[in-house]
């Protein structure tokens, strides 16, 4: 009798045992799942905010390049018209003595 109570005894302890490791498992497996989750979170933050600074640095480049580009605009556009105006009095001033040359050979 007392070996079948040894027995029992150390099959009950087996198996209390496979729970208790059981239930450990479980434990460790949802502490991981939280683990892994926080660290995707703080991944996914970090992620955000790389972009957004990434964003704004492309914001203001593009804002710097289109002033520099109406500067150069507004320096050419002036180039061209000081070319303008002088080739238009060389224009007129050849005009002008044209017009007299034929005024004196008319006389």
């Amino acid at each position: 009798m007392r070996l079948i109570i040894a027995r029992a005894l150390a099959v009950a302890l087996l198996i209390s045992s496979a729970l208790v490791y059981a239930q450990d498992a479980a434990t460790d497996t949802k502490d991981a799942a939280k683990d892994t989750g926080h660290a995707t979170k703080v991944a996914a933050k970090d992620t955000a905010h790389g972009t957004k600074v990434a964003a704004k640095d492309t914001a203001k480049a593009t804002d710097k390049a289109a002033d520099k580009t109406a500067k150069g605009t507004d320096d050419v556009a002036h180039d061209t018209a000081h070319g303008v105006k002088k080739a238009g009095k060389a224009v007129g001033h050849g005009v002008k003595k044209g017009a007299t040359a034929t005024a004196d050979a008319v006389k």
